[in-house]
């Protein structure tokens, strides 16, 4: 699990600042930048019908039959080449959409955007609770116009209550409905993510698969090579039947119980031992399904790992990834860095 980010907590705290102040010169510097961080969104007018697209598809560099890793060289170049993805700016990218899908919850800032239309942002690895409240209380939904969204998406296939709401910024009308904005939101997965997944990609990883590694790797990962790495992890582990043992899926797990305040609680030890079918610890194998919502990067990087001999891995304070071959050095390691481990 990756620590949270000491530069996001920068970024909130300038918001706040700028907040506080409260100037009409401030409110509109601050409507500048946030602004320019909403960049080519998803603009809806009307109904969004499911685009019929030929695009290339993935490439694949594993075999989850035949148990191997094949690395292919070109995954940069298809990254940059058909997803425009610039893989060395996704870390700062990724701040700034987690800093922006946070004033998009604030109503001040969607009136100064538009009076006839509101800003939706989906942040990579939110769980679906996260989204649905997000949304309804941008669009100022009822209870039973937010489980009608959730249902018109759940019910969509591949059947997973996780993995669709795709991650984006969308501009909807003020009074869009929740048929519209799940059209928007199922639309943009099928385009980024069906229409590139054909039977050759899923003959080497079943769909659900690779959507529940993708969703492991945006609560685990900081960026996309941190991604690949963790997938091969990952896939090691499942093809010699050992336990993930992750504590996003604790997280997961926990914070899917009606008691507990935070979506994503922090771990504690006893968390190891909660009764559930995603916790990793206990459960062989993937969790049943995935955990949060994976961008296209994601899914890129659950279908190309990195040939790895490591085993376990973990980040520091500052984000550096360390990995190791076995559990000793891998203790010995967290010692190194921490002072202790286990």
């Amino acid at each position: 699990m990756k620590p949270a980010p000491r530069r996001l907590m920068k970024y909130v705290f300038l918001i706040i600042g700028l907040s506080a102040v409260g100037t009409l010169m401030s409110a509109v510097a601050f409507f500048a930048w946030t602004k320019q961080l909403l960049q080519n969104p998803v603009i809806v007018e009307s109904s969004a019908g499911i685009e019929t697209l030929e695009l290339e598809s993935f490439p694949v560099g594993v075999n989850s039959t035949n148990k191997e890793i094949t690395e292919d060289p070109l995954v940069d170049w298809y990254m940059e080449t058909h997803l425009s993805i610039d893989t060395n700016t996704t870390r700062r990218n990724r701040i700034l959409d987690k800093v922006l899908a946070q004033v998009a919850t604030w109503d001040w800032y969607q009136n100064l955007a538009s009076s006839v239309s509101r800003i939706l942002v989906i942040y990579p690895g939110e769980r679906h609770e996260e989204i649905v409240t997000n949304i309804g209380e941008i669009l100022n939904w009822s209870k039973e116009e937010r489980d009608l969204f959730y249902t018109y998406i759940a019910e969509a296939e591949p059947y997973l209550e996780e993995g669709k709401f795709f991650p984006g910024r969308y501009v909807v009308p003020s009074d869009a409905t929740p048929e519209l904005v799940a059209d928007v939101l199922y639309n943009q997965f099928a385009k980024e993510i069906l229409s590139r997944y054909n039977d050759e990609v899923e003959e080497f990883v079943p769909l659900a698969d690779a959507l529940s590694i993708a969703s492991l790797l945006e609560r685990e990962a900081y960026d996309f090579t941190d991604m690949r790495y963790i997938s091969g992890i990952i896939w090691n582990r499942l093809f010699v039947g050992m336990p993930l043992q992750l504590d996003a899926t604790l997280q997961y797990a926990r914070g899917s119980k009606t008691y507990e305040p935070d979506w994503w609680p922090r771990v504690v030890p006893d968390d190891k031992f909660i009764d559930s079918p995603f916790n990793t610890y206990q459960n062989p194998g993937l969790p049943p399904a995935p955990i949060s919502n994976p961008s296209t990067e994601a899914v890129v990087a659950a279908l190309n790992p990195r040939i790895t001999d490591c085993m376990f891995y973990f980040h520091d304070q500052k984000g550096k990834f360390y990995c190791t071959t076995t559990y000793e050095e891998h203790v010995a390691k967290l010692k190194e860095i921490y002072g202790q481990g286990s």
